[in-house]
């Protein structure tokens, strides 16, 4: 199978601080690729990188047939304008040249109430925007995801469900997904390959090939947490650092 997104070589500097250096890995077409690292490691200026959002080194090579959503971990907005949910998704279904089929199709796929569609953006809740933002990622029915971090503000019912969703849709469409994620449970429930960023250390593979205590307390300079994290009444062992 051919990959969908080869990287090699990456870099990513801002004046004379090195964020990425001498990065290589690739994702094949349906592959569930996490992201994980401590703060400042340069997980979402990676996938800037892989957006073209900011200025890199090497070579980012993506499929002909790569139709890509973006799920940002926040959006640089006033969310005080006068604007309400439907004017966003109406603007991005234009642009996209995508009719109120379509966005209607997005928030049903994502589970955003039509009842929002008229609230203004600045009177719903972060959990409710950040799911705002995934309907946007889906419009245009995309056959890759980027989420950095997408359910960092929503309660954990509404994570599960999220989740679940974007399981159940990368099964059904073969669905390829880039993940940015603190939540180790979430790595080793959904996820084929880890890449594990730091300044010190570089590695991927299978999470639990990959993510022994030793690395992840290397990765993070503490030891790591052990919990039982419950996804569906189905215990499964993982470790995580707050």
């Amino acid at each position: 199978m051919n990959s969908l997104l080869s990287v090699e070589n990456l870099g990513v500097s801002f004046g004379n601080r090195v964020v990425i250096e001498n990065l290589n890995f690739q994702v094949k077409s349906g592959d569930t690729l996490a992201v994980i690292g401590p703060n400042g490691s340069g997980k979402t200026v990676l996938l800037k990188a892989l957006l073209g959002l900011v200025p890199y080194t090497g070579s980012v090579r993506w499929s002909d047939t790569v139709r890509i959503g973006y799920v940002p971990q926040k959006i640089e907005a006033d969310r005080q304008l006068p604007l309400t949910i439907r004017d966003l998704l109406t603007a991005k279904s234009r642009f996209l040249k995508l009719g109120a089929n379509d966005m209607e199709a997005a928030c049903r796929e994502v589970g955003l109430s039509f009842d929002l569609l008229n609230a203004a953006i600045g009177a719903i809740s972060g959990g409710q925007f950040q799911k705002v933002l995934i309907a946007l990622a889906w419009l245009g029915s995309p056959n890759t995801l980027l989420f950095d971090e997408p359910t960092a503000s929503l309660d954990e019912l509404t994570e599960e469900r999220i989740y679940d969703w974007l399981h159940t849709t990368q099964t059904q469409r073969s669905l390829t997904v880039v993940l940015v994620s603190h939540d180790l449970s979430v790595v080793y429930r959904y996820a084929n390959t880890v890449l594990c960023l730091s300044r010190n250390k570089i590695c991927i593979g299978p999470p639990r090939e990959v993510l022994s205590p030793q690395l992840l307390e290397e990765l993070y300079s503490a030891p790591p947490m052990y919990y039982q994290h419950i996804h569906g009444g189905n215990a499964a062992g993982t470790s995580e650092r707050e």
